[in-house]
């Protein structure tokens, strides 16, 4: 939105400068995005009459003119403007005179013909970019003044950029109520005389589609003379807003468009046939814009018609063969209120953008459009003339925006702007925006008008009082905050150390869908039957996965099929276990999966190719459980539907299940496309429980004692067994415990295996005796022979 300073003072003018008005309204969500003058820098410039104009004698397009400026002696000028002509009142540079760009007029003669000065233009003016013949000035100038001064050059263009949700300050009367309100001061109400019937003639209105135009006004006006020129007064209110002068017609549209923010559009009265008919067009309708460019209209556009043809788009753009040209001596003048609903979009569909689209998509003022008819029919009466017939309005009132009605609490107002505003300036403000205003048990009850689409919520009035009220005004205080411990269990196992842990063994995670292909799923679960997706995806993503192994699987088979051939995966999510105990019918649990395939390690110069096996993955599932906090837990040879029958585990707790680990069956390989073993596990993160914290014990001061034992036991004897009983038998003693060697071979007997264990010895209070230690080391060895029948190795 661009308009001109000494315009908008015309309504409210505020004891501020340009500079301050600026930032005030920039500081009230009015943001101005430039300040430029009307008008270059010049002097000595003024109004002046050519009393004589004669072809120069030596020139064919030069004239000698004699022009009266006010002093004792005419001024001979020589002009090669070809609208200069005898009885014309001009702008003339005096000798002396210093126009833009520092351009100073001095005495010349031009082909022998002396020039005391220069009959200005325009763009010699700075005013515009028009230079095509010198500045006509209306016959009531008076001869001498200070051009300046008469044009009210001494003003700037100020530029607006305005957020969509401020449509009522698109217009000079919107702008005057915010300066207003923000400067305490009055505003001045446009006054408009009631323009009476004075010819019968009018139009039917025809409302076909009332959601998008609930209220159309049409008038009449007779006889107009399209021979006038725009007053100049007009004309440069609309340039310094950015806008050209076209016609009369036109000028007083944008003219009432620019003043009160409402759009308005004329047509030529003797094109149209029968009755105006506001409607959606019909689909791939054609319509000649103004601007000579032919649209095809879709079904969901609103437009102007009469009952032949369509007469523009409304809201956006006016047809061609109903426009109002030089000839026209008849026009139909509307003022209407389309919803923005209905306009918004529609002119960027097109490829157009107008001053008109631009409102309307925003909104305009519903109650407006009586103000805007008797305002553009009281311009024309003036300067075109005419007859005006009567108005002639069509309403659907249910579809009129009515005043809604807001609430804010006292409380609420102070807790947000962190400020506490007595309530006398409060409700000061609202009224002053023109809401109104009723205050009661620290309540206020607003009635927010309808131009005001923004405005809804408490939150929108709260933004009200601030940007009123200032910015600047309201203090900058630190908020106070009192530290405190989080509420935070130590105890708790956080997914993301399990995780981390898992990245530091140089597993990757993967993310795969929580919808699985029921075939493939079928093959690892046999005996589970998955939850099905009444509208699956897919049929490969119908059923509710029951393990993550599944979508874990698939994508080891996608990285191998593209020269993967090491590959570390894991995934945290939920399965869906179908169990009839639970209200949905499905137990949800929160678990993390891994899986591995390839080499252990990447090929280097110094580690071995060597390929992943079972014991690999048994360890990253040994630091998951460590980094858990979980004690106690072992792994129990065991059976599972997808896994290996020789390579499987499941983890427990007591007689509790953590989950499982071990190699796929070799069955299901070529069904998943792996392309050789592949080792997978699954933990329940919820079964791991609260993990045992640390807890600081004295360091023993005295030597620790290393012994090495080698026993004999039967093949089929648990490592880990042998070793949980070592550890509860010499529990005061022992501090560490290491199997270091398996043999089975030459000198052990067939179904024998040797275990080679070494025991590290320590007491806090004393230095272990030769004969203490060799009493704890024969107490094991008896208790192995007991649980175990274990032998010593010879």
């Amino acid at each position: 939105m661009k308009f001109s300073e000494k315009w908008l003072r015309e309504w409210v003018n505020p004891s501020v400068s340009t500079d301050a008005l600026s930032e005030q309204l920039s500081m009230a969500g009015l943001e101005v995005d430039g300040v430029e003058a009307v008008a270059g820098e010049f002097s000595g410039v003024v109004v002046g009459e050519v009393v004589e104009c004669s072809q120069h004698p030596d020139a064919d397009k030069l004239q000698v003119t004699k022009v009266n400026v006010g002093d004792e002696a005419l001024l001979d000028i020589v002009c090669g403007a070809p609208n200069c002509r005898q009885g014309l009142k001009v702008a003339v540079a005096k000798v002396g005179a210093v126009l833009p760009g520092n351009f100073k007029i001095k005495k010349a003669k031009l082909r022998g013909q002396p020039s005391f000065g220069m009959l200005c233009s325009f763009s010699e003016l700075g005013i515009s970019d028009d230079h095509d013949g010198i500045l006509e000035l209306p016959l009531d100038a008076e001869i001498g003044q200070d051009i300046r001064e008469y044009l009210g050059l001494d003003d700037v263009s100020i530029e607006v950029d305005l957020t969509p949700n401020r449509a009522d300050c698109l217009g000079i009367k919107g702008l005057a109520r915010e300066v207003g309100v923000l400067n305490q001061c009055s505003v001045k109400a446009l006054q408009i005389p009631e323009v009476s019937e004075q010819i019968s003639d009018s139009r039917n209105i025809q409302i076909q589609a009332p959601e998008a135009c609930p209220r159309y006004l049409g008038r009449v006006i007779k006889n107009i003379n399209l021979d006038v020129a725009t007053p100049l007064w007009m004309v440069e209110k609309l340039r310094r807003s950015g806008i050209r002068s076209i016609d009369p017609v036109v000028d007083i549209t944008n003219f009432v468009l620019l003043e009160l923010g409402h759009p308005m559009h004329a047509f030529d009265n003797n094109k149209l046939e029968g009755d105006v008919v506001v409607r959606l067009a019909k689909q791939d309708e054609k319509l000649t814009l103004l601007d000579g460019n032919e649209v095809t209209l879709q079904s969901d556009t609103l437009v102007i018609a009469d009952t032949v043809k369509p007469l523009a788009m409304a809201g956006i753009f006016g047809g061609l063969e109903s426009g109002v040209t030089k000839d026209s001596k008849d026009i139909f003048l509307e003022s209407a209120f389309f919803a923005p609903d209905a306009i918004m979009g529609k002119a960027r569909q097109y490829g157009l953008h107008t001053d008109a689209s631009h409102r309307y998509e925003r909104g305009v003022d519903p109650q407006l459009q009586q103000v805007a008819m008797q305002r553009a029919t009281q311009l024309l009466l003036e300067i075109v003339g005419g007859e005006a017939g009567p108005v002639i309005e069509a309403v659907d009132t249910s579809f009129v925006p009515k005043d809604c009605k807001v609430s804010l609490r006292q409380s609420r107002l102070a807790k947000v702007l962190g400020v506490d505003i007595s309530a006398d300036t409060v409700t000061d403000i609202f009224e002053r925006l023109g809401f109104g205003v009723s205050f009661e048990n620290q309540v206020w009850q607003i009635s927010v008008p309808p131009y005001r689409f923004d405005i809804s919520i408490e939150e929108d009035l709260i933004e009200e009082v601030a940007r009123v009220y200032g910015y600047n005004e309201i203090p900058n205080i630190a908020p106070v905050a009192s530290l405190k411990m989080s509420q935070h269990q130590e105890q708790k196992v956080h997914l993301n150390q399990l995780k981390n842990t898992l990245l530091e063994s140089d597993y990757q995670e993967a993310i795969t869908y929580s919808f699985v292909d029921p075939k493939i799923q079928s093959l690892l679960y046999p005996d589970i039957q998955g939850l099905q997706l009444p509208h699956p995806i897919s049929s490969e993503m119908s059923t509710m996965r029951v393990s993550l192994w599944t979508g874990l699987l698939q994508a080891v088979s996608y990285n191998q099929k593209r020269q993967q051939g090491r590959v570390r995966l894991f995934e945290s999510g939920l399965r869906f276990i179908p169990d009839s105990t639970e209200k949905t019918g499905v137990k949800q649990e929160l678990v993390i999966s891994g899986v591995a395939c390839g080499l252990v390690a990447d090929e280097n110069w110094d580690n071995s190719a060597r390929t992943l096996d079972f014991f690999d993955v048994k360890t990253d599932v040994e630091n998951l459980l460590n980094c858990a906090g979980v004690e106690g837990y072992r792994f129990v040879a065991s059976s599972h539907s997808a896994l290996h029958p020789g390579q499987c585990a499941e983890v427990l707790i007591g007689d509790r299940s953590l989950g499982y680990v071990g190699a796929v069956h070799p069955q299901f390989e070529k069904s998943l496309g792996l392309n050789g073993r592949s080792f997978v596990f699954e933990l329940e993160i919820n079964a791991l429980g609260l993990k045992k914290l640390p807890v600081s014990q004295e360091i023993s001061k005295f030597p620790a004692n290393r012994r090495d034992i080698a026993i004999v036991v039967d093949d089929d004897k648990v490592v880990g067994d042998i070793l949980s009983c070592i550890e509860k038998f010499g529990a005061n003693q022992l501090v560490g415990l290491n199997l270091f060697d398996v043999y089975r071979g030459k000198g052990i007997a067939q179904g024998k295996k040797s275990l080679a264990i070494s025991l590290i010895l320590q007491d806090k209070t004393k230095t272990l005796q030769e004969n203490d230690i060799q009493a704890t080391v024969d107490g094991i060895l008896a208790k192995l022979s007991q649980e175990f029948e274990a032998s010593l190795r010879d």
